[in-house]
């Protein structure tokens, strides 16, 4: 099923998950799975790594489990920028052979090791290409506090606004921590006329370590009530764990009741936090 018809019944459910950096370990990673299909997602995402065929090919096999072992529609994330046309034609013809309808559009970051070809230089370049055989729902990626390349809010809207009119049907928000962020940009959506469904996406923030990367990686903004948080209990690795995921709890509580068309959680592919997380919005969504 192609998850933009989800939208035109309820809010949707999601969650993010990342394959295995080994073939082997693909098994052990059933338990997550287990108790993400407990809340029955609408569905599940696998990501994509910066080039290599192995990277794909675990990918796939994820997106294969969710789809057949666990009755659950995955999202393929696919990136375009160290791949040619020949190589997009390959993943589509393998997806489509899999029975898989769903995929994620994104650039991807640059890769020193792996060099950057020309075909795709954006998403929306890779929605184009494989909109016209209409096997596929695309979805594409937002940022509520914009691309760490974006030159602000105006540039940020108008690359959103050519992935939409490319033919991306649901989109997907990078991490933050401000709903009120969230918010503001969800109504520049509108003003915009992007009128596609746009999905907050929410990652509980549990270790100091994990702070540190989404500073790094994504600018992603904490809010005075978080970073209250996080320099209180820092250095107590279980209060961190119990406080961050009351955080993200309240934040998915606020987000449900302003009436957005769903949530998508980055899980970590850690069961304990998705089960905490399951238990807390069972009742709600």
């Amino acid at each position: 099923m192609k998850v933009s018809q989800v939208y035109k019944k309820k809010r949707s459910l999601s969650f993010e998950i990342f394959p295995p950096k080994k073939d082997a370990e693909l098994d052990n990673i059933d338990e997550t799975l287990e108790v993400l299909a407990e809340l029955e997602p609408d569905f599940i995402s696998v990501t994509f790594g910066a080039g290599g065929s192995s990277n794909c090919n675990r990918t796939i096999e994820l997106a294969k489990k969710i789809k057949y072992d666990y009755k659950i529609e995955p999202v393929v994330h696919l990136t375009c920028l160290h791949y040619d046309r020949e190589e997009i034609d390959e993943f589509a013809r393998v997806l489509k052979g899999e029975g898989i309808e769903n995929i994620l559009a994104l650039r991807g970051d640059p890769n020193p090791n792996v060099p950057a070809k020309n075909d795709f230089r954006h998403s929306s370049d890779l929605i184009s290409y494989l909109k016209g055989s209409d096997d596929f729902c695309f979805l594409g990626a937002c940022y509520p506090e914009c691309h760490p390349e974006s030159s602000g809010v105006v540039s940020e809207i108008k690359s959103l606004k050519k992935k939409v009119d490319a033919g991306a049907e649901v989109l997907l928000s990078q991490l933050f921590f401000d709903n009120e962020i969230f918010y503001r940009f969800h109504e520049e959506c509108k003003i915009a006329d992007i009128d596609v469904p746009v999905i907050p996406g929410v990652m509980p923030v549990i270790n100091a370590a994990q702070i540190k990367r989404m500073v790094s990686l994504c600018h992603a903004s904490f809010p005075a009530r978080f970073q209250k948080i996080i320099s209180r209990y820092e250095d107590n690795k279980e209060a961190l764990f119990d406080a961050g995921m009351s955080y993200c709890l309240s934040q998915i509580i606020d987000l449900l009741v302003s009436d957005i068309s769903g949530i998508h959680l980055y899980t970590m592919n850690n069961p304990l936090v998705a089960r905490r997380i399951c238990e807390g919005i069972k009742n709600i969504v």
